[in-house]
C-alpha cells in the first residue's frame, strides 16, 4: 500500500473553517482553512485529479528590463485543490525557473588561450539536457514545449495535502517578457512579484487580459528548487518580501562571482568550461523576439563580466545575495551535494554561515551526490519527504510538529551513511594547522604537525595545461616536474573534515603567463568512494496521487562508487595577482616570494585510518581555470607554507 495515501480514520480530525486546533499557530491559522490533520501533518484528502489549473501573467511593477515601455511580466502556472473555488484558502509552494522552455544552443568562451587546437573541448552543450535529471528526477529530455508544466513531485504530493503549486516562468524565458541577466535584481523581482500577487499587492492577468486575483491564497508562500531554480529562493528571500515564510534552496548559488570566478581568477563551473554569465543569460533567453528585445543587454553582460582580470567588481557585487542576508526573514532548509563541482559547496556554506550569524531558523542536508535533488535518492526518499512535508506544514500552516526541534543537520559522510547532528560544521570541529616540508632524496614532500628543522629548501614546478589534476596527483611514488606534493604519514584513526580548509603558500612566479595557484587536498588510500554519479533503479516508487500521464511514481537512484587509490577531496584556486583582494589586480615581481593565502571548497569528508592526507600544488587546473601558454615556473618555500584543516576533535583526530 502506498504509505503516502494511507489515512487512519480513527486518528483523523476534520476541522471546519474557523475551528482551530491547539497545534496551529493563531497568526497563521487565522488566514487558513484548516486541512485534515493527523499526527501533526496535513493529510492527502484533496484530489490531484480534480485540481484546478490556471495561468496568470503577473506584472513586475517598476521593472522594464527589455525597455519596451511596459512593466515586465512573468507567467505563473498554478495548480490548486478544487475546494479553493468554494472558499477554502491554501498556502503556496512555489518554484521559479528560467529553464521551463528549455534553452538555446550557445557556444561557451574559448579557454585554450595558448594557441592550441580546442577541437577536443565541448564548447557547445545543452545545459538543460545535462541538468534535467538533477533538477526533476529521472525522465526523458523534455521541456515545456513537449510536456505539461507540472512535472516533478510537488503537485502529486502536496496538492492532495492542501497546498497550491505555483511555477513561475521567469523574466526573458518562455512566455514571460523582460530579459534574463544572470542574477541581477530584475530576475529576483519576477518571483517576488508573484508572491506579492498572492498577497494582493501586485496585478495579475489571464491570457485575455482580464485581471485575476488570488482570493484562494492564504498569502503564505514557500519556495523550492534545484540549481538556478534553487538560487531564486535565496535571491527572493534576500529582499525580505512579506509572505515568503520558508525556502528550500537545493544546489543553489549565493554569489554569482563564486560561480564563475574564484579569488580573482576566471573559473568555470564543473563540466562547463568556458561558460560565463553572458552564456547562461543567452541560454535561457527563450522569450519571443528575444534578440530584438534583449540582444543589446546580452552584449553588455558579456563586456562587463570581465574575463580578462577576473576581478570582483560592481557587476558581481550586484549579483551577491550575501549583501542582503540581513533582510532574510524566511526560514531556510539548505541542501547541497558534497561532490557538486558545478555549483560548488562554498555557495551553500557561505550562505549557511551568514544565516547562522543572524540566527535565521534553518536546517541543512549535505549528501554525497553532485548537482542533485535529494528526492531522487532511493535510500533517503521517504525521510526527505517526511522532513520536507513537516517543514512546509510548520512554516506555511503553522503546525507545531516538532520539525524545528529535530537535529539541525543531516550529513551523508559516505555512500548511504547518513547521520543527524546538532549543527554543522559538526560539533567539536577545530582548525588544525599542518606544515609542509620539502622532500628529501628525490621524494615528495611531507605534511605534519611540526615545522621542519634545518635550512630552508626551495622546491619548484613548471606549469602545463594538458594534464588534468587527477593525472597530476595519482603518482605518489615519484616527483613530477609539473606539481609539488606533500603527504602525511598513514593516519592512526579516521579523521573527519567538517568545514572550510585553507592553504598558506610562500611562492615566487617566473616566466610563462598563468597567474593561477591551485591547491588540491587529496585522500591517498584505496577505497570505494562516491564521486557524484548515480544509477537509477528499474522499479518505480510511488510517492503521491497519480493522473493519466503523471503517475506520481518515479525511479530512484543509488550512488555509483568507484574503487581507486586516491580521491581529490577538495580544491581551491587563487589568481596570485589578487593576493590581497579579489577586487584588485596587482602585478608581481618575477622571482620575488609572496605569501598567498586562500580557501579551498568546504566539505565534510572522512579520511580513513591507514590513509594519508596530501596537499598537491599546481598552477593551471585544466577542468576549471583558463589555459594560458605553459612555462610559468613556480618556486615554493615549504617551511613557510601550511594547510589548515577543520577536523572534528581537533588535533587529537590525527
Amino acid at each position: 500500500m502506498n504509505r503516502w495515501k494511507t489515512i487512519i480514520v480513527a486518528l483523523t480530525v476534520i476541522l471546519p473553517a474557523g475551528v482551530l486546533p491547539a497545534v496551529v499557530s493563531p497568526a497563521v491559522a487565522a488566514r487558513s482553512a484548516a486541512p485534515l490533520i493527523e499526527n501533526g501533518e496535513t493529510q492527502p484528502v484533496y484530489s490531484r485529479a480534480d485540481a484546478l489549473t490556471e495561468t496568470v501573467f503577473v506584472e513586475v511593477a517598476g521593472v522594464d528590463s527589455d525597455a519596451d515601455g511596459l512593466p515586465d511580466r512573468v507567467a505563473v502556472d498554478i495548480m490548486r485543490p478544487k475546494e479553493t473555488d468554494s472558499g477554502t484558502k491554501v498556502p503556496v509552494i512555489m518554484e521559479a525557473s528560467p529553464y521551463y522552455a528549455g534553452g538555446n544552443d550557445v557556444p561557451n568562451h574559448v579557454v585554450d588561450l595558448d594557441g592550441s587546437d580546442p577541437a577536443g573541448m565541448e564548447y557547445r552543450r545543452n545545459k538543460f539536457n545535462d541538468l534535467h535529471d538533477e533538477m526533476f528526477g529521472d525522465g526523458s529530455d523534455v521541456s515545456r514545449a513537449v510536456a505539461p508544466p507540472f512535472r516533478g513531485y510537488y503537485d502529486n504530493y502536496f496538492v492532495p495535502r492542501g497546498y497550491a503549486i505555483a511555477l513561475v516562468e521567469n523574466l526573458g524565458s518562455g512566455r514571460a517578457t523582460g530579459c534574463p541577466t544572470t542574477g541581477l535584481d530584475n530576475e529576483t523581482a519576477g518571483p517576488k512579484a508573484a508572491i506579492d500577487w498572492l498577497n494582493g499587492r501586485a496585478r495579475g492577468f489571464d491570457a485575455a487580459g482580464n485581471e485575476v486575483k488570488a482570493g484562494w491564497s492564504t498569502g503564505n508562500v514557500g519556495m523550492i528548487g534545484v540549481s538556478y531554480n534553487g538560487t531564486l529562493p535565496n535571491a527572493v528571500a534576500a529582499t525580505g518580501v512579506k509572505g515568503l515564510k520558508a525556502i528550500v534552496p537545493i544546489a543553489a548559488i549565493s554569489s554569482w562571482y563564486d560561480y564563475y570566478r574564484a579569488n580573482g581568477g576566471v573559473l568555470a563551473p564543473g563540466g562547463y568550461q568556458g561558460e560565463d554569465a553572458d552564456v547562461l543569460a543567452r541560454y535561457v533567453l527563450t522569450r519571443q523576439n528575444a534578440q530584438q528585445a534583449c540582444g543589446t543587454l546580452m552584449d553588455r553582460i558579456e563586456k562587463d563580466q570581465d574575463r580578462v582580470t577576473g576581478d570582483y567588481s560592481s557587476f558581481w557585487d550586484r549579483r551577491n545575495y550575501l549583501n542582503d542576508v540581513r533582510k532574510v526573514r524566511a526560514a531556510v532548509f539548505l541542501v547541497h551535494g558534497l561532490n557538486d563541482w558545478n555549483v560548488k559547496t562554498k555557495q551553500a556554506v557561505q550562505w549557511w554561515d551568514a544565516l547562522a550569524k543572524r540566527n535565521v531558523p534553518r536546517k541543512i542536508w549535505l549528501h554525497q551526490g553532485a548537482h542533485f535533488n535529494p528526492f531522487s535518492f532511493a535510500g533517503r526518499n521517504a525521510e526527505w519527504l517526511r522532513q520536507l512535508h513537516r517543514w512546509f506544514d510548520f512554516h506555511l500552516y503553522g503546525l507545531r510538529n516538532g520539525i524545528m526541534d529535530e537535529p539541525q543537520a543531516d550529513v551523508e559522510s559516505g555512500p548511504g551513511q547518513w547521520a543527524q547532528h546538532a549543527s554543522w560544521p559538526l560539533p567539536g570541529t577545530r582548525d588544525v594547522r599542518l606544515q609542509l616540508a620539502a622532500g628529501q632524496d628525490g621524494r615528495n614532500g611531507t605534511l605534519g604537525a611540526d615545522r621542519p628543522r634545518g635550512r630552508a629548501v626551495v622546491e619548484s614546478f613548471v606549469d602545463q595545461s594538458t594534464r588534468g589534476a587527477e593525472q597530476l596527483v595519482e603518482n605518489t611514488e615519484s616527483t613530477d616536474p609539473n606539481r609539488l606534493a606533500y603527504l602525511s604519514g598513514p593516519l592512526a584513526r579516521d579523521a573527519r573534515l567538517s568545514g572550510t580548509p585553507e592553504v598558506s603558500v610562500r611562492a615566487a612566479f617566473k616566466g610563462g603567463r598563468s597567474p593561477y595557484l591551485t591547491a588540491l587536498l587529496v585522500d591517498y588510500g584505496t577505497d570505494a568512494r562516491a564521486y557524484g554519479d548515480v544509477a537509477y533503479g528499474a522499479t518505480q516508487v510511488c510517492y503521491g496521487q497519480g493522473v493519466p500521464g503523471d503517475t506520481g511514481c518515479a525511479r530512484l537512484a543509488e550512488h555509483v562508487t568507484v574503487t581507486a587509490p586516491y580521491k581529490i577531496i577538495t580544491r581551491g584556486w587563487l589568481d596570485v595577482r589578487n593576493r590581497d583582494s579579489a577586487a584588485r589586480t596587482e602585478l608581481l615581481r618575477e622571482d620575488r616570494f609572496y605569501d598567498f593565502r586562500f580557501d579551498l571548497q568546504p566539505g565534510d569528508y572522512v579520511v580513513k585510518a591507514g590513509h594519508r592526507i596530501g596537499v598537491v600544488l599546481i598552477s593551471t587546473d585544466r577542468d576549471f581555470t583558463l589555459r594560458l601558454p605553459p612555462g610559468t615556473a613556480v618556486s615554493v618555500d615549504p617551511r613557510a607554507s601550511s594547510v589548515t584543516l577543520p577536523l572534528v576533535g581537533g588535533r587529537s583526530a590525527l
